[in-house]
């Protein structure tokens, strides 16, 4: 992970420059295009903010002051930041973020899906400052809790609170989503990485573009770097995501980098020009959507 390796030698000089960020206002007003990027997530060695118990994480921070470089540097103007695994269900580091940086970060929180009492924990975390909750089912036996009783509950206090459910799960398990939306009409869904559906099965997608009948379901277009078998610019992937655009519109489709985890692929740099430079097929007030708009419809930060 080279680009977080080198930013280790100068995090120091990092966390100064950011008490030297400018404002909110002048952050987005600065850039000829705003970019928002919806799926990043952040770490940081600090035994105040244990890793979970058999985590396996990398050696070098991805600290929330890094990435605020790495946004600065490339015109990113948000970023909504998701609750690493590594971490499991304690949100305290996340937390300590949104709290030092609200004007740059929304959070999504993890709860355990499998504990009866994760809506109460959810509806503290929303309290602490999240917007939203992930959830991540295998598409294995131990993913099939999604199926089970304790779904219900947590999907209907999400839709009380008005917080997005967001999902990371193999495309093959999409179907199992379908009751829980129907149950909760006026709850926005978020899928993540177009539910990694593999660009040599293409009949597969359809059970991701089939869900665009919900019209409170958005999809992240990321992971194109991982999908493909071509080189950048990923034009085989790209041709999955027109297929995602014509089924849902840009109105529904946003971006997202998933920094430090796409650096085994490319840098940050490379990843926020893929979306700002290379969705040709778009009208330019379509690509404006993705680029920004849509993801304020699901977490608004009012630029």
């Amino acid at each position: 992970m080279p680009d977080l390796m080198n930013r280790r030698r100068f995090l120091a000089a990092s966390i100064a420059a950011t008490a030297a960020l400018p404002s909110a206002t002048s952050f987005a007003s600065t850039q000829t295009q705003i970019l928002i990027d919806s799926h990043v997530h952040v770490w940081k060695h600090d035994p105040t903010f244990p890793f979970a118990e058999g985590a396996h994480v990398p050696p070098e921070d991805a600290s929330a002051e890094m990435l605020l470089e790495l946004m600065k540097a490339n015109g990113v103007a948000r970023t909504v930041l998701i609750q690493v695994i590594d971490y499991r269900w304690d949100n305290s580091y996340l937390a300590s973020v949104l709290k030092r940086y609200p004007l740059y970060f929304k959070g999504v929180c993890r709860v355990n899906p499998e504990d009866p009492v994760a809506p109460d924990h959810l509806s503290e975390l929303t309290e602490q400052g999240f917007d939203g909750v992930r959830i991540s089912p295998s598409a294995a036996a131990d993913g099939d809790w999604i199926r089970g009783p304790l779904m219900h509950p947590l999907w209907r206090r999400c839709a009380q609170l008005k917080v997005p459910m967001t999902v990371l799960t193999p495309v093959t398990r999409l179907p199992d989503l379908v009751s829980l939306i129907e149950q909760n009409p006026e709850l926005t869904v978020v899928i993540d990485h177009m539910a990694d559906s593999p660009l040599d099965e293409p009949k597969k997608l359809e059970l991701l573009l089939a869900l665009a009948r919900y019209p409170r379901v958005f999809v992240k277009i990321s992971h194109m770097w991982s999908l493909s078998k071509q080189a950048y610019p990923y034009a085989d992937a790209a041709e999955q995501v027109k297929r995602l655009y014509d089924r849902f519109g840009a109105e529904r489709l946003m971006w997202g980098t998933d920094w430090p985890i796409s650096l085994k692929q490319l840098s940050y740099a490379r990843a926020v020009a893929l979306f700002r430079d290379h969705l040709d097929f778009m009208s330019a007030a379509d690509h404006e959507q993705v680029l920004y708009k849509t993801v304020q419809q699901v977490w608004p930060f009012g630029l």
